[in-house]
């Protein structure tokens, strides 16, 4: 029932001691506090309400455009004047220049108040890193203003019917024009924010689109950019097909895009794509990862609020009714809560701090997938036990934590489903450049170990035994496809105590430090074993792809 509450203090606290946030040289801890302070006001008193309005009311197609709830445009008004949207852009380009993981923050905080929000704005983001990274300097200084001041949102233009995960089936095409421009025609599926009401549907495509005589496959894709509007103001022959009808993530406009002879311009050279676009997609996997983290959070507020007021029962020698906190098996379930978002958002931002550093690109290959597939599958498991802990209330809509489960199940499927995470990186990213990307994880494992408590640094060291047999036994598969999806959960539960060790040395310093440490034993003691039997799990010489094709017939 309750409204999320930025944990501003929390954030705070995971910034500094679990991601390590002062590594970055333009680091202010000051500044941090105090941008970050506004920002919780803001998330939640503008944003936070959206999120059951959303739910009941939706987006609707009124004569062939998106229309969001009236209380979403006056919140985006809001939040776009205050220049929330160019937080972390550049000055140079209209933006306010602050550190990426501060946006990171915020966009952690929408995620836990209002999902459906988050999901429509975040697609900039990456966008603006795309063409920050490969754009022309006409290209960045024309749409990276416009981005950043909220004149335009984004979109990421992939998936067709026929090309979802694999984008080389991909047929929307694009022909030159003579003049440096280019024409796309086709139709694209499941475009968040394909057409949205808050910027007036002021909306920049990202396209991937083939070009005549382009080889077959992803070699053959070129990115465009494709904007709602052309330069006399008049509309894009770009149209909405229809709004699909989810089973969560009711306001974000979930669209088919259709583009009949579109005006673009193409980004970089054509064929290459995928590689430029992938900026955006690594981008967007690590938002997700951190929409993980906000749903993870507000799961965790609602069953701490119910379960300290609902009264069942007798606990221990009491006499009873008592609150439902003091029941052993609630209370497992409440410190998992806990455990998850804390210990997430320490090992999300610690990635995402990496990333801007820019020192461990081989680490970041292999982070990037693993905060994407272990924060989301982790908060599936929240939204779960959020609803357990609410019993029969947590099936009403009127206790909000069923809505969590619905919002959060897209998470572990889009911007790559985790099982092609899991499939990637036991596939081809640990056996690049003769493992590096498993040297850089065990030395930051080992970096957290080292200034952990004694216990701690002990439990990890048997974890990155679990790791390495683990790992040993990926290497020689012949079939990787069976367990893929344990050895990637066992690299994120590694790399989640990790940050809990990290949390847990600074105890002291947390706004609660008997939580913190209480949190920190229970991760090491009752959440880590887990890797032993996922090492074992690995380990199991079972063959998915020997067994007969009949089995899976229908």
């Amino acid at each position: 029932m309750i409204d999320y509450k930025t944990p501003v203090p929390d954030l705070l606290f995971a910034l500094k001691h679990g991601a390590g946030a002062d590594r970055l040289p333009c680091w202010d801890e000051e500044l941090a506090s105090d941008v970050l302070g506004h920002a919780g006001a803001m998330v939640d008193g503008i944003i936070a309400p959206l999120d059951p309005i959303g739910d009941i009311e939706g987006t609707r197609l009124v004569d062939g455009r998106a229309v969001m709830p009236p209380a979403f445009v006056e919140a985006w008004r809001q939040f776009r004047d205050g220049g929330w949207q160019g937080l972390a852009v550049s000055e140079d380009y209209g933006g306010q220049g602050l550190p990426h993981i501060l946006a990171s923050a915020l966009s952690e905080m929408l995620s836990g108040a209002c999902i459906t929000y988050q999901m429509v704005l975040s697609l900039s983001h990456g966008a603006m890193r795309t063409l920050i990274a490969s754009g022309s300097e006409a290209q960045r200084e024309t749409w990276v203003p416009r981005l950043a001041s909220g004149e335009y949102l984004a979109t990421m233009c992939l998936t067709e019917p026929q090309a979802g995960s694999d984008l080389g089936l991909a047929r929307t095409t694009a022909v030159p024009t003579g003049d440096g421009r280019w024409r796309i025609s086709g139709g694209k599926i499941f475009i968040s924010g394909g057409d949205q009401n808050l910027t007036g549907g002021r909306v920049l495509h990202l396209v991937l689109a083939r070009t005549p005589d382009a080889p077959k496959g992803v070699k053959g894709l070129s990115l465009f950019l494709c904007p709602s509007h052309l330069d006399d103001g008049g509309r894009n022959p770009i149209s909405v097909v229809r709004l699909e009808e989810k089973m969560g993530m009711h306001a974000s406009p979930t669209c088919q895009v259709a583009f009949d002879g579109a005006v673009a311009e193409i980004v970089g050279a054509p064929g290459e794509g995928l590689a430029r676009m992938f900026t955006m997609m690594n981008a967007e996997r690590l938002d997700v990862a951190v929409q993980g983290v906000g749903l993870c959070e507000v799961a965790a507020q609602r069953a701490l609020a119910y379960a300290a007021e609902r009264r069942q029962g007798r606990a221990g020698g009491s006499e009873g009714p008592d609150p439902i906190n003091r029941h052993g098996d609630v209370r497992r379930m409440l410190l998992t809560l806990m455990a998850l978002s804390q210990g997430l958002r320490a090992m999300v931002m610690r990635t995402l701090v990496d990333l801007e550093l820019g020192r461990t690109p081989a680490l970041m290959e292999l982070m990037t997938p693993v905060c994407k597939a272990f924060a989301t599958d982790c908060a599936q498991e929240a939204a779960s036990l959020a609803i357990q802990v609410h019993g029969g209330y947590g099936f009403l809509r009127e206790y909000r934590v069923e809505q969590i489960a619905r919002d959060a199940r897209i998470t572990p499927i889009y911007e790559g489903t985790n099982g092609i995470q899991a499939a990637t990186i036991a596939g081809r990213v640990i056996r690049l450049d003769n493992g590096r990307a498993l040297d850089e994880f065990r030395a930051e494992i080992r970096d957290a170990a080292a200034g952990a408590e004694p216990a701690t640094a002990e439990a990890l060291a048997r974890a990155l035994e679990a790791e390495a047999a683990a790992t040993a036994a990926v290497l020689a598969a012949a079939d990787v496809g069976l367990i893929a999806t344990s050895y990637l959960r066992l690299l994120g539960l590694v790399a989640f105590a990790a940050g809990w060790a990290r949390l847990e040395a600074a105890a002291g310093a947390s706004p609660d430090p008997g939580r913190v440490r209480a949190l920190g034993a229970f991760v090491r003691d009752w959440m880590l074993p887990e890797v032993r039997f996922l090492a074992d799990r690995c380990r199991n010489p079972a063959k998915l792809g020997s067994l007969p094709d009949t089995i899976f017939a229908v």
